[in-house]
């Protein structure tokens, strides 16, 4: 398994965040892996939510299936990957003493063997590391 954390300090509260990212469909504003979201159930936020995210990195394309299992407004947002990749992630939003919000977004992640099992998940996890890291810049640009 391989764990995955990157974060970013940004200059609007928890509540200003939360706003723009509990809309699932919304992430591929500012996620550049994320080319589309596709919701699986009649819900579109909240626990027991699931989405198929077409996601692309470089020349590889894989349906990313997840399911929101965690959902606390201005707080976080967690869920469960079941596609290729498996594992946990989740976005978690603390106030900062300028006010702003602290935003972390972390996963725990399962590559399958023809992706390099565990290795791969080394190499794979560095690279979604500087791609997460990009998409919470452009997350924070939001808030500019």
């Amino acid at each position: 398994m391989t764990r995955i954390r990157v974060t970013i300090d940004i200059s609007a509260s928890p509540a200003e965040v939360w706003a723009d990212v509990k809309h699932i469909d919304r992430h591929v504003e500012w996620m550049h892996d994320a080319e589309a979201i596709t919701f699986t159930t009649a819900a579109v936020s909240g626990v027991g939510t699931t989405f198929d995210c077409a996601t692309k990195i470089g020349p590889l394309r894989l349906t990313d299936k997840m399911e929101v299992t965690d959902w606390v407004p201005d707080e976080r947002m967690g869920v469960r990957h079941a596609g290729l990749v498996t594992g946990e992630g989740q976005f978690t939003l603390e106030s900062s003493a300028d006010g702003g919000t602290h935003f972390a977004w972390e996963e725990q992640l399962t590559f399958p063997w023809w992706m390099g099992g565990p290795i791969g998940g080394l190499v794979g996890g560095q690279i979604l590391k500087l791609v997460w890291r990009r998409n919470l810049k452009l997350l924070s640009a939001r808030f500019i």
